[in-house]
C-alpha cells in the first residue's frame, strides 16, 4: 500500500487496479454491469458533451461476445478469452452544440473509462484496457456511425488463478507494476 500518512489515502481503487491477464469465467451479476457504466456516465466532459459510447458483451450471450473477442489482436485473444465480459468504446468526435470537432472527446472517453475501471475493482472485479484490435473492423462489425471512432477496448471479470496461466502470461501477470517518479512528470510553471 501507500506509504503516505495515515490521515492521507490514496483511493485504494486507484491503487488496487491492475491490468490482469488471469481472469476468471464467473458472470459478473446484472447489477455490478450496470454500476460500471453508471460510473462512467458520471466523468467530466468538455461542454458536458459526454461523449462516450459503450458497446459490451459477456460470455453468456456468445453472439455479442465472439463479435468483439474477433476484433482483438492475436496476442489479446490469448488471455482476454476467460474474461467474461468485454467492452469497446467509442468517442463522438464533433459537438452537438455547433458540429465543430471536439478535440477532447478521446480524453474524456478516457476519464469515463477510467471510473468505470475504478468502480469495477471497488466491487471486487478486475478491468484490463487494451489498444490492440482491429479499429477498421471494429466500426463495421459493431454498426459505429461515422461522426463516432473506437477508441479502446477493456476486459473485465473476476480475478482468476494465475497458477493456471501459461509461462509467458503468468511472467507477465507477476511483473512488478512500475510508474516513472513524479518528478518526471509534474512540472510546476515550466516544462523540467
Amino acid at each position: 500500500m501507500s506509504t503516505f500518512p495515515d490521515h492521507i489515502l490514496l483511493n485504494p481503487g486507484i491503487e488496487k487496479r491492475r491490468s490482469t491477464v488471469s481472469f476468471s469465467p464467473k458472470p459478473i451479476e446484472p447489477q455490478k454491469i450496470h454500476l460500471m457504466f453508471e460510473a462512467a456516465r458520471w466523468a467530466p466532459s468538455s461542454y458536458n458533451e459526454q461523449p462516450w459510447r459503450f458497446i459490451y458483451g459477456t460470455n453468456d450471450d456468445p453472439g455479442n461476445y465472439g463479435l468483439l473477442i474477433d476484433l482483438l489482436t492475436e496476442g489479446n485473444k490469448e488471455w482476454v478469452k476467460n474474461a467474461p465480459m468485454i467492452i469497446l468504446s467509442a468517442a463522438k468526435l464533433d459537438f452537438t452544440l455547433n458540429g465543430n470537432p471536439n478535440f477532447y472527446a478521446r480524453h474524456d472517453v478516457g476519464l469515463a473509462t477510467q471510473n468505470l475501471m475504478i468502480q469495477a475493482v471497488h466491487m471486487g472485479l478486475m478491468a484490463h484496457p487494451m489498444g490492440g484490435f482491429d479499429m477498421k473492423k471494429a466500426v463495421s462489425s459493431c454498426g459505429i456511425p461515422d461522426s463516432y471512432e473506437p477508441v479502446a477496448m477493456i476486459a473485465v471479470g473476476y480475478p482468476g488463478e494465475i497458477n493456471k496461466l501459461p509461462e509467458n502470461l503468468l511472467k507477465r501477470e507477476k511483473a512488478e507494476r512500475v510508474r516513472k517518479p513524479q518528478n518526471d512528470i509534474v512540472f510546476r510553471g515550466k516544462w523540467g
